[in-house]
């Protein structure tokens, strides 16, 4: 009988599915970790390098690397041979995240019999009968004999576990390896359920002109496994993604452990457009964990307070009258990242909380803020609350259309008054920024005004101790 292309190719097919069927399944744990390296992104995204020591067969191989990420993205795994380049081949892999429950377990026997083990209430006996699971969904619909039973009625004796239910996530790599032997392989994969934040605590002086700045990273862990004595990276920066259109499910119900940092910061460098951190020791990231390390710190940081009573734009439109009573005054802090201030240090986006020691010598709570990424160099603005001592009223006084019969002209003249008070036993000074629409000419002013920007005005008001200041001025908007 001859032969044709064809039937040598699905017999050559039939051989190598037969061969890869007989090949035993060679599992990989953290107890072949040479090392590990975690690189985390800013938005729930992680790069991880594992390198395992693992033996292979010549030929076909299955290895199970077990207890990898449980979210990793299985499309950007890749292994490779560090000590033999060039000697793996890898032909199919399987990521298993889908891990034993004893409801996944009831799941993946419906249509399938199992064991049903009762015992008597009153003798103790156990009996055992044969059911098959009809359905697992919501609870359990069970065929046992002739009847149909819902519920549990007994304790469930199963044949087997199922070859697609893992105890961990598990990567199963179908490879050939042109050598026997052991190798020192890695694993690199993109995973989600891990991620970072910068927080900072600040503690102000007793005078409000220079503060105590510590910067630190939050890591949180709920990527479903453990990555001991890891090397750590962490990238500061807005890496863009393409969107999945699967998203995993996050983990609920972590566990918040804070590990002590050490006191010195981490190395920092450029990398393409952001701002690669590394800590200088390894550190073990535990499944269900937040953990918090040492970033930055400056001391003595010079700051300026200021006091901002900050106005709106639609009152220079129309009549309106009274605008507020009582009227809050914004508190900002503000300090320069230089060097030359005690700093000097790039700032990854996060909260700033801020402390202020009472007369008593404790530290006592004054405010945060959030921050995006920082440069050094650049000014940091801080928003802590609003003034208690400081208040202000603000009227309208005049309104008039400047061409009232000409429907089709928006030429309005107005006219303000500002009265600040300040409660403290010392002056303050109030920044009043006015944001002013169109084109307009100030009129009439007490005090002389700044032109910050072109739609902003703004005035440095000094208020006297347990007094008060009043500022009043006209303008004239134009649309």
């Amino acid at each position: 009988m001859k032969y044709s292309p064809l039937h040598a190719a699905v017999a050559a097919a039939f051989c190598a599915l037969s061969a890869q069927a007989a090949v035993t399944e060679k599992p990989s744990t953290l107890a072949d970790q040479q090392s590990v390296a975690v690189t985390i992104y800013n938005e729930d995204l992680a790069l991880v390098k594992d390198v395992r020591q693992v033996t292979l067969e010549r030929g076909l191989n299955r290895l199970a690397l077990r207890e990898v990420s449980a979210r990793m993205r299985p499309e950007t795994a890749l292994l490779r041979s560090l000590s033999h380049a060039g000697s793996l081949s890898l032909l199919e892999q399987n990521f298993d995240f889908d891990l034993l429950t004893p409801a996944k377990l009831l799941e993946k026997y419906v249509g399938r019999e199992v064991r049903i083990v009762r015992k008597h209430p009153q003798t103790g006996e156990e009996s055992v009968e044969t059911a098959t699971v009809l359905a697992a969904s919501g609870g359990v619909v069970l065929k046992m004999g002739d009847r149909i039973e819902t519920g549990l009625p007994g304790r469930i004796v199963y044949d087997s576990v199922p070859a697609n239910l893992r105890d961990r996530p598990t990567l199963v790599s179908e490879l050939h390896s042109a050598r026997a032997g052991a190798q020192t392989v890695e694993l690199s994969y993109l995973s989600a359920g891990l991620s970072w934040k910068a927080d900072y605590v600040a503690e102000l002086n007793a005078k409000d002109d220079a503060l105590d700045l510590n910067g630190w990273v939050t890591l949180t862990n709920h990527s479903g496994t453990t990555y001991p004595e890891a090397r750590l990276q962490l990238v500061a920066g807005d890496v863009n993604r393409v969107r999945d259109e699967l998203r995993y499910a996050a983990k609920a119900g972590a566990v918040r452990e804070v590990a002590a940092a050490p006191a010195a910061q981490m190395a920092q460098e450029s990398l393409f457009e952001y701002h690669l951190y590394t800590l200088q020791r390894p550190t073990t990231i535990r499944d269900n964990q937040t953990k918090q390390v040492a970033l930055l710190s400056g001391t003595g940081v010079p700051v300026a307070k200021e006091l901002v009573l900050q106005g709106n734009d639609y009152y220079y439109r129309s009549s309106v009258g009274h605008l507020g009573q009582k009227m809050k005054v914004g508190v900002f802090v503000q300090f320069e990242n230089r060097e030359s201030a005690r700093l000097g240090l790039p700032m990854p986006k996060g909260v700033v909380r801020v402390y202020k020691k009472d007369s008593a010598g404790n530290a006592q709570f004054v405010g945060e803020d959030r921050i995006d990424h920082t440069p050094k160099n650049e000014r940091v603005r801080l928003k802590l609350g609003e003034a208690f001592d400081v208040t202000a009223d603000k009227k309208q006084t005049d309104f008039r259309r400047r061409e009232p019969t000409n429907r089709a002209s928006y030429v309005h003249e107005s006219a303000y008054e500002i009265v600040l008070r300040n409660a403290k036993t010392e002056a303050v000074s109030v920044v009043v920024r006015e944001p002013v629409p169109g084109d307009w000419t100030m009129l009439e002013e007490t005090q002389k005004h700044r032109k910050v920007a072109s739609g902003t005005a703004e005035w440095n008001v000094r208020v006297p101790a347990e007094g008060s200041a009043t500022l009043k001025y006209r303008v004239l908007v134009r649309y």
